[in-house]
């Protein structure tokens, strides 16, 4: 069954996550968190998903905002900035703001003129991939954003992939879903999508029982593997 319709997660595959403290650091070259920006964006996306997937498993559900915040409260604690409430403003609005990957708006664009439904689903609540979407400018080149605060999860929840299904009325075989997370992909494939990881850090395979049909280093190749299909 040929793909027609092709969606990315957003943040670590559309949209630079480490951008914010970058940017922060830049401002900040003689202070603390230019020594600690990578530290302190690593461990902020690390708890970020790791708060997602306690609330999924409890079942008290916040939006990814609220998870954003305590993520970056922790990471900044951990590396002695719990105190800089102009340096957590500052990150926070950074994150608004979020610069995306250089490939993605041609990776967009060759599917949208191949004829394919392009779509954002994301953990991301619907006014932070909003302001996502419009700072990075590739709004056109997108049929849809779906969040999962329509269904009151976070992923893994196979009610978060289903979405997709129901917005293009199509079958979980000609869905594409490309993931910078390995456990993302990993799960979408058990769902039933073709899936491709996008491994920009080279790390090792998750051990969940699904491999990604493709991996990759970054977006470029996803025209061409969707067409292949």
């Amino acid at each position: 069954m040929p793909i027609t319709t092709c969606i990315f997660d957003a943040y670590g595959t559309l949209f630079d996550v480490a951008a914010a403290a970058r940017e922060a650091a830049r401002d900040d070259e003689n202070g603390a968190l230019a020594k600690a920006w990578q530290a302190l964006a690593s461990d902020w996306r690390q708890k970020q998903l790791e708060y997602t997937w306690l609330r999924a498993i409890t079942g008290e559900h916040k939006d990814f905002w609220q998870v954003t915040q305590d993520g970056l409260d922790w990471a900044l604690e951990a590396q002695g900035l719990g105190g800089d409430t102009a340096l957590r403003e500052r990150l926070l609005a950074l994150y608004w703001e979020l610069s995306a990957y250089p490939e993605v708006p041609n990776v967009l664009s060759s599917l949208k003129s191949a004829g394919f439904n392009t779509a954002i689903l994301s953990n991301g609540s619907p006014d932070m991939l909003e302001g996502a979407v419009r700072s990075a400018g590739i709004g056109e080149l997108l049929d849809d954003v779906l969040s999962v605060e329509d269904v009151g999860i976070f992923k893994p929840a196979d009610v978060v992939y289903r979405q997709v299904e129901t917005r293009f009325s199509c079958e979980r075989q000609q869905v594409l879903f490309v993931s910078s997370n390995g456990w993302d992909a990993s799960a979408a494939c058990g769902y039933g999508f073709c899936t491709a990881w996008v491994n920009r850090a080279g790390a090792p395979a998750e051990r969940l029982g699904h491999p990604p049909h493709e991996i990759l280093s970054d977006l470029t190749p996803i025209p061409d593997i969707a067409r292949a299909i």
